[in-house]
């Protein structure tokens, strides 16, 4: 009988235990040569903690996938996923650069779940009132929509992957905007109430704590020191009828962490100071004083610097923590980084980073941009996505950072955006700036580097 415990203690184990072999891990890496060393080293670390285990699951970046740009929006990638893995698999996790898995620990967990179901898992985050991010969707009661938080990881059972690729072959699907990522995955899985709704799994972490089976630091890196503020030029967007009401808000905010920074206007104003670019003033897109921005970046008119970054007169941004965030990435390398929106994706479309927060371009991607003689179609055009286009067409990556807020702070769910990591945010609508910028983005006991 002693001889028969060892046996049936393994036997145990594979009734409780999901075989590794059975999982596989998308982790959602970027191009970018920060990001995708980011990715490597979390696939090495999840490979290592699993020899241990019954099997190695499959663990992908999601960047090496395939040359589409549009991958990071998830859906374009499900049919691929099933086509190669939907035979073997049985659970599909998808996880950020920065979430850690512990395996035997998810192996309990997904053991709970009947594979042959349809399960979609994650850690449950909900808005708390209407938010223009998600479209004022559940307009009545955003709280009873779910969707999961990506830095904890959410995963779909192998039945549910397999119809939601087969639905995305065989549907015409409407793809305009993609704004958070897994709301609209969470929106698509549910089908209007046909499909089913997120399973909050409480091991699905993003604070360190007992019995995690992924966990979670935050988004703000540690590279080594800070970008120079000397090595960052600031441009701000604004125009002659806000000169007196957004322009003193960046004055009293945070305008004193820059040393280079200028404002372009559409007239000339002494008192801020303004520059006129020759650009008129537009009520929609500002593709071309955008454009005469980034010309004038590359000029002698001003210090030769390896970041330019691009805001509106009503964006909100911690140049401290940009500066922080900066120390990440090359600036020989063509960089455009903020917040990534994207459009038309399930139909072939582009990616570019949301004007609102920010758009960080390194000196090399304004220089291989203005150069490759991509341009606007007109002066009203919208910025941001015409930028986004000319980067796809050249094959630079739009970088994503989850720090950069399109929106206002009460715009996105509570749990998932901290004081302590964010960038930017925008708009000054129905609130007190200077409130949010304090509140948000102020750093008291920050030391100012060089």
């Amino acid at each position: 009988s002693l001889i028969l415990l060892p046996l049936l203690f393994i036997c145990y184990l594979c009734c409780v235990l999901l075989h590794a072999a059975e999982l596989v891990i998308v982790i959602q890496s970027q191009k970018n040569s920060y990001h995708a060393q980011r990715g490597y080293q979390r696939k090495e670390k999840i490979l290592q903690d699993a020899t241990s285990l019954q099997g190695l699951p499959v663990v992908l970046l999601l960047h090496e996938l395939s040359d589409y740009e549009g991958n990071w929006s998830i859906l374009p990638v499900l049919p691929l996923l099933s086509a190669i893995y939907g035979e073997s698999a049985s659970w599909f996790l998808f996880i950020e650069e920065e979430t850690m898995v512990v395996l035997h620990v998810l192996q309990k967990v997904l053991k709970r779940y009947p594979v042959q179901e349809e399960w979609f898992l994650g850690q449950r985050l909900h808005d708390n009132k209407p938010s223009i991010v998600h479209h004022y969707a559940f307009s009545e009661d955003p709280t009873s929509f779910g969707y999961p938080d990506p830095a904890a990881g959410w995963a779909l059972s192998a039945a549910l992957h397999q119809r939601l690729a087969e639905r995305i072959q065989s549907e015409n699907l409407k793809s305009d905007f993609t704004i958070d990522l897994t709301h609209e995955i969470a929106l698509f899985i549910w089908e209007e109430g046909r499909g089913p709704e997120l399973t909050t799994v409480p091991e699905f972490c993003t604070e360190t704590k007992d019995n995690c089976a992924t966990k979670f630091t935050n988004y703000l890196p540690h590279c080594g020191n800070p970008v120079s503020k000397n090595n960052i030029f600031v441009a701000v967007k604004t125009c002659e009828k806000y000169h007196s009401v957004r322009v003193p808000v960046v004055k009293s905010t945070w305008e004193k962490h820059a040393v280079y920074l200028e404002y372009y206007s559409d007239v000339t104003d002494a008192s801020i100071p303004t520059i006129n670019l020759g650009v008129p003033n537009t009520e929609r897109g500002h593709c071309g004083k955008t454009f005469a921005i980034m010309r004038r970046f590359l000029s002698e008119a001003v210090p030769k610097v390896d970041w330019l970054v691009i805001v509106d007169d009503d964006t909100l941004i911690s140049l401290p923590r940009l500066r922080r965030l900066l120390r990440c990435y090359n600036p020989k390398e063509a960089v455009s980084l903020g917040e990534r929106y994207g459009y038309g994706l399930m139909q072939n479309g582009y990616s570019y980073t949301t004007g609102g927060g920010g758009m960080v371009l390194s000196r090399t991607a304004v220089s291989i941009l203005l150069s490759s003689g991509c341009s606007c179609y007109s002066d009203d055009a919208p910025d941001d996505m015409v930028l986004g286009r000319c980067f796809t067409a050249i094959g630079v990556p739009i970088t994503h950072s989850p720090l950069f807020h399109q929106a206002q702070p009460d715009d996105y769910s509570g749990t998932r955006i901290t004081p302590q990591h964010s960038v930017s945010f925008h708009k000054h609508w129905s609130v007190d700036p200077v409130a949010v910028y304090t509140n948000w983005l102020q750093d008291s006991h920050l030391k100012d580097e060089l």
